[in-house]
């Protein structure tokens, strides 16, 4: 893959760099990167793109051949061009009443919507809590029983569905989700429980309201989702991003919710 000249970055984060270039948007990894993990965030994308889910396209999959990035593997989507629901709600705080129900009204529709070939959201949360030896073993344990103890759903459960992943398309004002890195086949309210939680970081009262108009419009309980913010919590700081570390331990307590 050749990246050129005239790519704008538009992210750089952990193990990632993301690119516009041209019609493109190009996602390179860092050289310590697996290749497997490269293609099967690949692999997920094509996997959503069959189910009708509105989304991104892969077009190519390959190490770049030049540059400061030689030798990197990375993803090429076609590029959807467009604002953020998050740029929207910053931009109009009058209406953000409107955009957040555009957001819940399309994490509903994907919800609904099955790949049963994902990898499931039960294997890749118990690895997860697994491995975060910040937790104390015998909370670390409750944590896994309580995974052990979920149904294995197949609704597509993207995994990070925050309102800057979310693109009012400027050709056909539909909304398009991006960034497929986390998706698994679950249960939609652990996918809602890792939302709300993530919404929490940021902007207390935009969470409060995220769960009040998620659990009216899909008549789900909100204690249902409660009771697995601990499971995600954990599963959150597992990726080991130091400045969310403080938050998450505050959220990884069983006992609250039970």
């Amino acid at each position: 893959m050749r990246l050129s000249d005239s790519k704008v970055e538009l992210i750089s984060r952990g193990n990632k760099v993301v690119y516009q270039d041209g019609e493109r948007v190009v996602k390179v990894f860092n050289t310590e990167k697996p290749a497997a993990d490269v293609f099967n965030e690949a692999l997920n994308i094509a996997r959503v793109n069959g189910s009708g889910v509105r989304s991104c396209e892969v077009l190519e999959v390959s190490r770049v051949e030049e540059g400061d990035h030689k030798g990197s593997w990375a993803i090429a989507n076609r590029y959807i061009p467009g604002t953020t629901l998050r740029q929207l709600m910053d931009d109009d705080k009058a209406n953000e009443d409107k955009y957040l129900a555009m957001f819940v009204d399309l994490q509903t529709e994907i919800h609904e919507a099955e790949a049963p070939l994902l990898n499931r959201q039960k294997d890749k949360l118990a690895r997860m809590i697994g491995s975060c030896k910040q937790i104390d073993p015998t909370t670390r344990y409750d944590l896994q029983m309580r995974v052990d103890g979920m149904h294995s759903g197949t609704s597509i459960c993207h995994g990070d569905f925050v309102p800057s992943n979310v693109i009012v398309c400027d050709e056909d004002d539909q909304l398009y989700l991006v960034d497929w890195a986390h998706v698994t086949a679950g249960i939609a309210e652990v996918d809602a429980a890792t939302t709300y939680l993530l919404l929490k970081r940021r902007d207390d009262d935009l969470a409060e309201r995220y769960l009040d108009l998620y659990s009216t419009k899909t008549d789900t309980p909100k204690q249902l989702i409660h009771y697995w913010l601990p499971v995600v919590a954990a599963a959150e700081l597992a990726r080991g991003r130091k400045e969310n570390e403080e938050f998450l331990l505050s959220w990884i307590n069983v006992g609250d919710y039970e």
